[in-house]
């Protein structure tokens, strides 16, 4: 979620450019030997505070946010259930039956478990990070940069992700030009029936914050609804990856629970975004009564935090719902018709513009544009859940996302340019194609993005 703090002294391998401590003699990334090809201290942190070339070689840049276009009228839904606050644009009645069978209890979402490592920076953001299933990362798109490693068919070894002609050791290095292979959270990639996501380390970050949940459900009526929750760490708090994923663990159980009970989606997601903030502050609790740190260093911490923008689709009612500024977008199938921004964010730059203090193109060229106003965390000043259920006239394509991608495709129209024409077909192709199109534009942040096929069919969409 927001940049990670430089160390004076810190180098940038001359290599690979990973960012390297004080006394390191190989790059913990390429292996390469810093003895022998380290540059001057001064080139070193040049080098440090230079943005990774884009792969097209294009500089990014910052495009104005233009009126997004309105959507029918939002469904309305029951008064949010009394387990946490609603948000206030939580309508307080259905139109949809809610007095149905229960069915068996569905399987829990798919969502990684990894270690986290304290920060000390400031909360202000930039840029955040994502989630992990609990399946490897499946071969790339040739010619895409940040996607699985292939498998060489002779010897069945996993082959360099880096050079594509040596293989991997039982190291973990290759054994041709000597790279160190990704972890298993740098990448990531789920399918299943009616819904894809794929989350990326991305090329400045030393390791993946974010963390997504991707599942699906039968309603009391028989009728499928495809969920997705994405959730982006905040890289100044503490345990930002553990935030991220216990958040998107929460969510998604609270929503296969609810929705099969005939719980409208939008309540569902109220209850759901609020059992995510549980489990956030849980792990503040944890740290707190280790008793491994003192008073006055625990008030130097910020306790561990995240984002939220989930999904639920079903076969005539797509729902999202949020707190951040990672986003939810509508892509139509048809092109000639508009797609549409579902979220405003929680940020300096939004609230800006909402107070008519500054123009978009302002807001967010400031340095401040980033730095997030509400999140998930024992010290966020309170939970609001922002919820929205809406009815499209056609069929067409949710995407959700963090900040990683949407830096490089802002508006509605730049999601829908570099969304593929066939994403309602592929949700899996298109969910690595736009973890591409943010690697190419410059890939400074983790990259995590979910595509669900509206409306939800039996039988889900084809593989990518």
């Amino acid at each position: 979620m927001s940049q990670m703090p430089r160390l004076p002294g810190v180098a940038a391998c001359p290599t690979c450019e990973e960012p390297l401590e004080s006394g390191d003699n190989f790059c913990g990334v390429c292996g390469a030997d810093l003895a022998s090809a380290a540059p001057d201290a001064a080139d070193a942190a040049v080098a440090a505070d230079r943005p990774a070339p884009p792969v097209n070689g294009a500089a990014r840049a910052r495009r104005q946010e233009p009126e997004d276009y309105p959507l029918p009228a939002p469904a309305p839904a029951p008064p949010a259930a009394a387990a946490g606050p609603a948000g206030p644009d939580v309508p307080a009645a259905s139109d949809i039956p809610v007095a149905w069978d229960v069915p068996d209890a569905p399987d829990a979402p798919d969502v990684p478990d990894g270690p986290g490592a304290p920060t000390t920076d400031p909360r202000a953001a930039a840029p955040g990070e994502q989630p992990t299933p609990d399946t490897p990362a499946a071969p790339g798109t040739p010619g895409t940069p940040g996607i699985g490693p292939n498998t060489d068919a002779s010897s069945g070894r996993r082959l360099c992700a880096a050079c594509r002609e040596g293989t991997i050791d039982q190291d973990g290095y290759c054994d041709s030009c000597g790279h160190a292979q990704p972890r298993d959270r740098d990448h990531m990639e789920r399918e299943l029936a009616g819904v894809a996501a794929a989350s990326d380390r991305g090329l400045r970050h030393h390791r993946n914050e974010d963390a997504f949940a991707v599942s699906s459900a039968a309603l009391p009526d028989g009728s499928p609804a495809v969920l997705a929750v994405v959730c982006d760490g905040v890289s100044s708090a503490t345990r930002p990856d553990d935030a991220s994923a216990a958040a998107a663990r929460a969510a998604g159980q609270s929503l296969l629970a609810a929705l099969p009970r005939g719980a409208h989606p939008q309540t569902a997601m109220n209850e759901a975004i609020v059992a995510a903030s549980e489990a956030v502050n849980s792990l503040a609790a944890e740290a707190g009564g280790a008793g491994a740190h003192d008073e006055a260093h625990q008030r130097q911490q910020n306790a561990p935090a995240c984002t939220i923008v989930s999904a639920v689709v079903t076969s005539g009612i797509l729902t999202v719902g949020w707190i951040g500024d990672s986003r939810a977008y509508w892509v139509p199938d048809d092109r000639s018709a508009s797609p549409a921004r579902l979220t405003e964010d929680d940020s300096w730059a939004a609230q800006m513009v909402a107070a008519g203090l500054m123009s978009e193109a302002e807001a967010y060229a400031d340095e401040r544009a980033h730095a997030i106003t509400g999140w998930l965390g024992a010290d966020a000043y309170e939970l609001e859940p922002h919820t929205a259920s809406y009815k499209p006239d056609q069929p067409g394509v949710v995407v959700v996302c963090t900040d990683g991608l949407w830096n490089y495709a802002e508006s509605a129209q730049d999601m829908a340019r570099a969304l593929p024409q066939d994403a309602r077909a592929r949700p899996m192709h298109s969910a690595r194609v736009l973890v591409g199109h943010a690697l190419e534009g410059g890939g400074h942040d983790n990259v995590t993005v979910a595509v669900l096929p509206f409306p939800a069919e039996p039988g889900g969409a084809g593989s990518g």
